[in-house]
């Protein structure tokens, strides 16, 4: 007799179809981290309950919150990072908006980049705004900016380690030290470089977010986005500055979160307990468990793509169709110096290209066009860090809500088409780029004529 059935009382038909042969809690020895697809859990007494609910003690409540797949998830994601704590979330958008709103507090300022993947720019434009958070966006390369645009609300600077679409590589330890000299953290958003190609955190940055939709994912198939605080800003050091984490709440009972919790683990606290559990940005269990198996070839399938990726753009880069090739591993690339020390392993397999301008506007969109819908092997996708080699148009897309001066401070251009390099052959890559290209250059009216 099982542990399950001897547990379990003389039940009639409908109460053992909902809870015969299972006893919650029981242990199980899988080889791989199981999934947990489950809403919530049950608590052995009311005592324990009590004691969770009043985040005396660590353990399962609801998986709004998180669940124990989304925990493995949490810590393996924080160790590749060298962090202490993470926090996993529904989607990179939200990973950023959970740690601007858990940093900035009521009324706070942030200093970015101007240099960022579209949907940050406009949740850090637009829906912040509305949340009474400003932010100030400067030239990453400019120290000066970065200094000038402090105040006395800024609560936070944030930065793409390499940035999305055009790759330029961010100086992290610069405006790590600039950050620090204000008394402010520095969050980058790694999803380009991920842990294997860059750990923030050994050049001054103090949170790292992550789209795990992309690359730690590499699948295409699930949605996710993670946190991670690297234990390195400390909140107590001003306490006056820092309320959220310093101040006795309420809600978390009659000490702060920082006494209670401390460095490198008041920040995941408040973030799962206020902003995931009262706006509910959750990570569903199953997503979370194909995220984990994504990570296990992080390394390999990220290695393949970034050499494929350098030697597409240095054959792209002789090709007369295009005009400019934006990929930081290219000698003469205005990032080039930073790649040995930024990125040891390989360049990113996210980068743009220019074609080559007609000079006419309506004939550069029309070019555009034709390369678009003549690829065949590489897919016109939303999305980058795919398995499958993936093109956008910025302009049209990803960054269409920027203004004109927006999308040229960020380099961008009419031309500027993105490319995600995958793990295909990358000799079939580069044949249906170069088939794609000289059949865009062609004007319809030369090919008919």
């Amino acid at each position: 007799m099982t542990d399950a059935a001897a547990s379990a009382p003389d039940t009639r038909f409908a109460t053992k179809q909902v809870q015969a042969a299972y006893v919650p809690g029981t242990p199980q020895n899988t080889a791989v981290p199981p999934l947990y697809q489950s809403a919530a859990y049950q608590f052995a007494n009311l005592a324990e309950a009590r004691d969770l609910f009043a985040l005396r003690r660590a353990g399962n409540i609801y998986s709004r919150n998180a669940s124990p797949t989304q925990q493995v998830l949490e810590e393996r994601v924080a160790a590749l990072e060298g962090g202490v704590s993470a926090v996993a979330v529904a989607s990179g958008q939200a990973a950023v908006a959970v740690t601007i709103l858990a940093l900035a507090g009521r009324g706070g300022h942030v200093v970015a980049a101007d240099r960022l993947y579209g949907g940050t720019v406009d949740l850090l434009q637009d829906t912040l705004d509305d949340f009474g958070i400003a932010v100030t966006f400067v030239d990453q390369d400019d120290p000066e900016a970065w200094r000038s645009a402090v105040t006395e609300r800024t609560r936070l600077f944030f930065a793409e380690s390499v940035a999305n679409p055009l790759a330029q590589v961010l100086d992290v330890r610069a405006v790590a030290d600039i950050a620090h000299a204000a008394g402010v953290p520095l969050v980058i958003d790694s999803t380009v470089t991920t842990p294997y190609l860059q750990r923030p955190g050994e050049h001054g940055a103090d949170f790292v977010v992550h789209s795990a939709t992309k690359y730690l994912s590499g699948h295409g198939g699930s949605l996710g986005g993670v946190a991670v605080d690297l234990g390195s800003f400390d909140f107590g050091a001003d306490p006056a500055r820092w309320p959220q984490f310093t101040a006795q709440h309420d809600r978390f009972g009659p000490v702060s979160l920082w006494e209670r919790f401390g460095q490198g683990l008041a920040f995941a606290v408040l973030v799962k307990a206020k902003y995931v559990h009262d706006l509910g940005p959750s990570l569903s269990p199953f997503n979370a468990h194909q995220i984990l198996q994504g990570i296990e070839t992080l390394d390999l399938r990220v290695a393949r793509q970034s050499s494929s990726a350098l030697a597409i753009a240095e054959a792209l880069a002789a090709n007369p169709a295009i005009a400019a090739v934006h990929h930081p591993g290219l000698v003469g690339n205005p990032w080039h110096g930073r790649v040995a020390h930024y990125l040891p392993h390989g360049a990113p397999a996210v980068f743009s290209i220019d074609l080559a301008s007609t000079g006419d506007e309506d004939r550069d969109q029309e070019r555009v066009e034709r390369f678009v819908d003549g690829l065949r092997v590489v897919r016109l996708v939303a999305n980058i860090g795919d398995a499958r080699s993936l093109v956008a148009h910025p302009a049209s897309m990803t960054h269409s809500h920027l203004n004109a001066a927006q999308r040229a401070a960020a380099g961008i251009s009419a031309t500027t088409v993105r490319l995600s390099i995958g793990i295909e052959d990358p000799a079939d890559i580069l044949a249906d780029l170069e088939q794609a290209l000289a059949h865009a250059v062609v004007e319809p009216e030369l090919a008919t004529a």
